[in-house]
């Protein structure tokens, strides 16, 4: 059963969605997550890119984010983000979005974020697009923390021999089938 961790939402239950057709963050692999990130979310905007049920967005406005954009493009999945939001009282910092990752991303005007939750769906290749699309819509802050969580590390960038020169692996680690990534985009010489 997922709840909130910690912070003004603790202990909070999430609904998520039935069958098999979102795979949540397992519990273990938030809490490590956070706990990376524990004193880096006050007055932070988030962007939660294939959201499911909310937990990782809701989970960053428990702990002080500013704003949490929630984004996928079942509705199903939106309507369960509302009743999460909704359940752990962020609804008012939380804005829930039922559309394409990069169809999003074409027209956000929402960031710049200081933090990205991305989680597609494994093997699905989304992942080398997105956040490719980051960088060119010059939707991250500086210094911005992009956390990634994908089946295989060879998914990550996917065959892109530009996309490692843009993005610094802080950290990766692995927790069970997943592979968790740190990155931060890579300061450019034109900007030293």
């Amino acid at each position: 059963m997922m709840h909130i961790i910690t912070g003004s939402a603790r202990g909070v239950r999430l609904e998520t969605l039935p069958g098999e057709a979102t795979r949540p963050t397992a519990e273990r692999t938030k809490e490590a997550v956070f706990s990376m990130l524990q004193f880096d979310l006050e007055g932070r905007r988030v962007l939660d890119l294939f959201a499911g049920s909310g937990q990782l967005g809701l989970e960053a406005l428990s702990r002080g984010a500013s704003l949490a954009v929630m984004v996928d493009r079942a509705r199903e999945a939106c309507a369960v983000i509302r009743k999460n939001a909704e359940k752990t009282k962020l609804i008012s910092r939380t804005k829930i979005l039922s559309l394409d990752a990069n169809a999003y991303l074409a027209s956000c005007k929402d960031g710049p974020f200081h933090l990205v939750f991305l989680d597609p769906p494994y093997a699905a290749g989304l992942l080398p697009s997105v956040l490719r699309t980051l960088l060119a819509r010059e939707l991250l802050a500086p210094g911005a923390t992009v956390v990634v969580e994908c089946g295989d590390p060879q998914d990550l960038f996917g065959g892109d021999v530009e996309l490692p020169t843009r993005y610094e692996i802080i950290k990766n680690k692995r927790y069970g089938a997943a592979h968790v990534f740190f990155l931060s985009p890579a300061q450019r010489k034109e900007e030293l």
